[in-house]
């Protein structure tokens, strides 16, 4: 297949280094950032590519050179981040991407994804990194994930785990294959939050998890009565404790003085077309 006929639009190429540790490592993950997005959170930190439509045209030769110049720079992984709605197009990249590249394949995504279409993903992707935000459906439907959205969850990351049943690491902590489920703690949430890890438990109790306290407000949300705060200590020492009580084994905290934007990437365009440029 030509693949300089399949075009996508992204927002960034680089290396990323405030991933989890065994994502990021020492060297960076090779993050591809796509546009677009099928939810519609309205504190989305990512707002500029989610909801804004920020981006250039790539097509998917020029993806699998993205990906190759980023290996070359030394990433630690190739990490497709919000790439649920360019799925099945994605799928003739990513066989031919899987030939060109040899470091781990990384799913970074918001979880929604159908069973069928991940089905497609079979062997394509080593490591899966999906968000669980919402077990409660009227808070998935105000906060724009849609009512159905822990129904979907749950069915992915059923899929995901059966895809990639055993967490990998080579002999410097990296993680070859596996799961790594994120949730991010909101403010007023701490019963979403305890319900979700029970969700996660009862996929698999062994199953890493990322519980992140990274949540500010943007501008969106700042007048909101609920989300246009920070979240409190005493919130994310809860959703911690909320962890434990599910049987959760394995997973990764946060400080939250994370909770800034300077941990948010930079959309330069001007950086990606240069990049595409030396390629």
């Amino acid at each position: 297949m030509d693949l300089s006929s399949l075009v996508f639009k992204m927002a960034r190429a680089g290396l990323h280094h405030f991933e989890e540790p065994c994502i990021s490592g020492e060297r960076g993950s090779g993050t591809l950032f796509f546009s677009g997005c099928d939810l519609r959170c309205p504190f989305c930190q990512n707002y500029e590519i989610s909801k804004g439509g920020k981006g250039l045209a790539v097509n998917g030769e020029e993806l699998c050179l993205l990906a190759e110049s980023l290996v070359d720079e030394g990433a630690e992984n190739i990490n497709l981040v919000t790439p649920s709605i360019w799925l099945k197009k994605l799928i003739p990249v990513l066989e031919v991407m899987k030939t060109r590249v040899k470091v781990p394949i990384v799913w970074n995504s918001n979880g929604r994804e159908k069973v069928a279409d991940l089905e497609c993903l079979t062997g394509l992707v080593d490591v899966y990194l999906p968000d669980f935000k919402y077990s409660d459906a009227g808070l998935a439907e105000a906060y724009g994930a849609g009512v159905d959205y822990p129904e979907r969850a749950r069915a992915a990351l059923a899929e995901m785990r059966a895809q990639r049943p055993q967490d990998v690491f080579d002999d410097r902590g990296m993680m070859k294959e596996g799961v790594i489920v994120r949730h991010l703690v909101l403010p007023a949430a701490t019963e979403n939050t305890r319900d979700v890890l029970k969700e996660i438990a009862a996929v698999d109790r062994s199953m890493y998890v990322s519980l992140m306290g990274q949540y500010f407000p943007t501008p969106a949300v700042a007048a909101h009565p609920v989300l246009g705060r920070r979240i409190t200590q005493e919130e994310y020492d809860d959703a911690l404790d909320a962890f434990f009580e599910a049987g959760l084994e394995n997973g990764f905290s946060q400080e939250l003085d994370s909770a800034t934007e300077e941990y948010v990437p930079d959309f330069d365009l001007g950086l990606l077309a240069e990049r595409l440029k030396r390629r």
